[in-house]
């Protein structure tokens, strides 16, 4: 937002010793963030006035002329320009040399020197209006117009910002900090901050009182809730020429481009007062006015040219034929200021923010007045754009007659009212500041303040009241900032360690995600919470306690995520696009709609979040048995490397989207902490995965129990050389690898010779007979007291063996 200082002068009388850095550093410490400052004498530095004495003809080109021009330094000065209205006595922007100029109004700023054109030498640039950025104040049709500045009556040298009475220095102030302070969307607020941080009076702004018994027009609500006040007054006698070129200046210099009249003052009544208004041309009004909600499917044909398709959510302002604005944001086509505009109808009102939010988002409008009504504006506030307007209106059009009012005012703000102790603020500051200090401050900044011993009741002004302050820690922050935050001490935070804090249920997060991350080579991937709906329906089709978001980013992203899957499943069909074999995964939280709780106020109440991590690993259809074997090897291997208790796999319940035999569920200690599946095919089609397999599992975190100490133990490294020994042997087809594992594990005495057991692969083919499975496990077989012979190594296999064929009716395959 853009705010000039010569305009803020009208309402308070600035110290004249204040520099503008005093000014930007004081008003970004206090209240808002001021981000620079636009001097605009700066900007027009060596483009003065000139006079132009004779215009002669240019010897060697029929399109330019020389001009001997007087800029105040007691000599003229011959300048070669090839304008069409230059005559004799005509006051001009002369572009001195080192002035910088657009040529012809285009491309960047280049700067002026003395030139020879055609021959004869030229002193600088007489100029175009679009050729030093003034075009929006001085327009022109037809290419090669020198902008007339004889109106002005300012003298030969005087620097153009000076001369036009522009000589002004524009705040640039960043819009996020002020998102919650609706009061400074004008200069009246920022100037009303100006003066309680200085301690200076405000100037009251003009007051319009309609004449007893006005009538002649009528304002329906059918819509309170949307619309708390409407103001509508009938103006005759008025036209749409070109505003006082003040009104114009100001309205240019803070970013916005002069029209007419009759829009400028809407204009100027926004920028000062932060309360938008809008002008009818009254001869378009059918009837009388109604604030409304829209027909669903109702068009309306905006000022821009847009035509929309309304919303049953959208608010209207309608005549009694059909829409003719939309409330907050534009006007309609139909009731636009015309050039034979002779009589308006001026609206001022106030409508509920979050809905002009809404429809602002929904048809991609963003206006000047749906910015600042989305903020929060009191209703109080358009008494001062009504005063505002009607005194403008009467310097304006001096035989303007007004011939109807209505004020439709069904909802007014209650002022926020909060009593807050002394005691606990000196204490909460970290200084003790005075009452009658705390006292003035406040009262400066609109509030009205009792103190009663160590109670301060505070009665916040209508333009604080719209959500701005509503709790104690508020009304400390007022008192702290006008204070200046720089002139508390800082004081060092006194902190006793009594003793390390071990948080294994914290760390253990951050365990497997090093773990997923270093050794299992998986990339981690951030998602937003919310799912879509394709991916939603593969997980969870039923869609039982899920969240909704109110206002969610698009209509088919309406809930919140309750498993880190189906986000999961889309970066798996986004990257399947671009990579054939990847490993990703997700550590996040996740909700459902149960197990409420408030961790601060009890009037917010939120969803506890559990933790979850998800990942899959994703590659060729034909590799389904490779990636099965390495999901569950990083799940089974993770408890050893996080530190936490073991995980155990069965099958108890398969999962909507997992393939019908390659599923696990994950357990520890006999209750479920997750899954471990394939993406079925139908599944994997649903979600526009088509030529990849994809591996999924999902922990929940919560669930997991850390380890109370390490487990770990001592061991020599061998001493003795250790031998790998493959066996081969055919089991029947339902016989699991943990069942061979334990078999072999089971009977272990002191002597026993096997160090390890692995498995190396499974086999289907020709010399396996159907039902039957070739399952190829490694023996690693040494002993601590001595080199073992040959005999010794198969007389401990051929045991193995014999176990296995006895137990399980395994057979060595040949």
């Amino acid at each position: 937002m853009k705010i000039s200082l010569d305009w803020i002068r009208d309402y308070v009388e600035l110290p004249n010793d204040l520099e503008v850095s005093k000014l930007m550093y004081d008003l970004t410490m206090s209240t808002v963030e001021v981000e620079g400052a636009d001097v605009l004498r700066d900007r027009f530095e060596n483009i003065v006035i000139g006079d132009i004495l004779e215009v002669l003809p240019h010897p060697n080109a029929d399109k330019l002329k020389i001009c001997r021009t007087d800029i105040g330094d007691g000599e003229t000065h011959e300048i070669v320009c090839g304008g069409i209205n230059l005559a004799p006595g005509m006051k001009v922007a002369v572009a001195k040399p080192g002035a910088m100029v657009r040529w012809h109004g285009e491309g960047e700023p280049v700067e002026i020197k003395n030139a020879k054109l055609r021959g004869v030498e030229s002193y600088g640039m007489i100029c175009a209006s679009s050729e030093i950025g003034i075009f929006e104040l001085f327009p022109f049709t037809e290419a090669a117009t020198i902008v007339d500045l004889s109106a002005f009556g300012a003298s030969c040298g005087t620097n153009l910002a000076e001369a036009l009475g522009i000589d002004d220095v524009i705040l640039e102030i960043d819009n996020k900090s002020l998102t919650n302070r609706p009061d400074l969307w004008g200069h009246y607020g920022v100037a009303r901050e100006l003066a309680a941080l200085y301690g200076i009076p405000m100037k009251k702004l003009p007051v319009f009182r309609p004449k007893e018994g006005a009538a002649g027009i009528n304002i329906v609500i059918d819509n309170p809730e949307r619309c708390a006040r409407y103001i509508g007054v009938k103006i005759e006698n008025v036209s749409p020429k070109p505003s006082l070129f003040n009104i114009q200046s100001r309205i240019w210099r803070v970013g916005m481009r002069p029209i007419n009249a009759l829009v400028d003052i809407t204009n100027y009544v926004m920028l000062a007062v932060g309360q938008p208004t809008h002008a009818f041309d009254s001869d378009n009004i059918e009837g009388h006015i109604t604030v409304r909600s829209a027909g669903d499917g109702e068009r309306l044909l905006l000022l821009n040219g847009k035509e929309l398709s309304l919303r049953k959510s959208d608010l209207v302002i309608a005549d009694d034929e059909g829409a003719v604005g939309l409330a907050g944001i534009m006007g309609g086509a139909k009731d636009s200021v015309l050039d034979k505009t002779e009589r308006v109808i001026l609206e001022i009102a106030n409508f509920e923010p979050i809905g002009i939010r809404r429809t602002t988002q929904h048809h991609e409008l963003r206006t000047e007045a749906s910015i600042r009504y989305e903020k929060g504006i009191d209703p109080q506030r358009a008494d001062l754009a009504l005063g505002l307007a009607m005194s403008m209106f009467e310097d304006e059009f001096p035989g303007m007659s007004v011939t109807g009012f209505d004020d439709n005012y069904p909802r007014n703000l209650e002022s926020s009212e909060i009593d807050v102790s002394l005691e606990w603020m000196a204490r909460r500051m970290g200084k003790r500041l005075s009452d009658d200090s705390i006292k003035e401050m406040l009262i400066n900044l609109g509030f009205d303040v009792k103190i009663d011993g160590d109670n301060l009741h505070v009665v916040s002004p209508s333009w604080r009241s719209t959500g701005d302050i509503s709790i104690p820690d508020d009304i400390m922050e007022e008192a702290a900032r006008l204070h200046g935050y720089e002139n508390f001490e800082p004081t060092p935070i006194t902190t006793a360690f009594n003793g390390a804090v071990n948080q294994r249920e914290i760390d253990i997060d951050r365990r497997i995600r090093e773990y997923l991350s270093f050794r299992c080579g998986m990339q981690e991937i951030f998602t937003y919470p919310w799912v879509h709906d394709d991916f939603l329906d593969v997980v969870s089709p039923a869609r039982n306690g899920l969240l909704q978001i109110s206002t969610p980013p698009s209509p088919d992203e309406k809930f919140i995520r309750s498993s880190l899957l189906p986000n999961l499943l889309k970066a798996v069909a986004d990257n399947a696009r671009f990579f054939d074999e990847f490993a990703i995964y997700e550590s996040a939280q996740i909700f459902s709609d149960g197990d409420y709780s408030a961790a601060y106020d009890k009037r917010e109440l939120l969803p506890r979040g559990r933790r979850s991590v998800a990942g899959a690993l994703v590659g060729r259809q034909d590799a389904v048995n490779s990636l099965f074997r390495r999901a569950k090897g990083i799940l089974e291997e993770m408890p050893r490397y996080t530190h936490m208790e073991p995980l155990t796999f069965t099958q108890r319940e398969k999962p909507v989207w997992a393939d019908d035999i390659v599923w696990l569920d994950i357990e520890r200690s006999g209750e479920s902490a997750g899954k471990i599946a394939l993406l079925s095919k139908k599944s994997a089609i649903a979600c526009g995965i088509k030529t990849s397999a994809a591996m999924i599992f999902e922990l929940d975190i919560d669930s997991l129990k850390p380890q109370t100490s390490r487990t770990n133990r001592y061991a020599h490294l061998p001493e003795y050389p250790q031998v790998e020994y493959d066996i081969s042997m055919i089991f029947d087809e339902p016989v699991k690898w943990e069942t061979i594992l334990q078999t072999i594990r089971g009977k272990r005495s002191e002597g026993d010779l096997v160090r390890s057991v692995s498995f190396v692969d499974v086999y289907h083919g020709k010399q396996v007979p159907d039902g039957k499975k070739s399952v190829t496990l490694r023996l690693v077989i040494g002993s601590d007291k001595k080199t073992l012979t040959s005999d010794e190594i198969e007389a401990c296999a051929n045991l193995i063996v014999k176990r296995l064929t006895k137990t399980l009716g395994g057979e060595l395959r040949g």
